[in-house]
């Protein structure tokens, strides 16, 4: 594996931490709706009635730090989505 691919996936590793699978569906849940246009509001609030057991609680002070983790996971997928096309061609 190329070495700045790995300091990446590592350091990936290190923000996002060890996530239940349950976590990880929530999360998926999160950036789907992101994808799909929605708000961080609307995309917590869809996410949270499929997993409840997962969702966020946030509010003013919290959504932007909240957001910022999101739009990370979201960009984190899409860079994992491409390696493999990378890799190929």
């Amino acid at each position: 594996m190329d070495n700045t691919i790995k300091a990446y996936l590592d350091r990936a590793a290190e923000i996002i931490g060890d996530r239940t699978s349950s976590e990880i569906a929530h999360d998926d849940a999160v950036v789907e709706a992101l994808n799909q246009g929605r708000t961080i509001k609307e995309a917590l609030a869809i996410a949270g009635e499929k997993h409840p057991d997962e969702a966020i609680k946030w509010d003013d002070s919290n959504i932007g730090d909240i957001a910022a983790h999101y739009e990370y996971l979201k960009e984190h997928t899409h860079i994992i989505r491409m390696l493999p096309k990378q890799r190929k061609g």
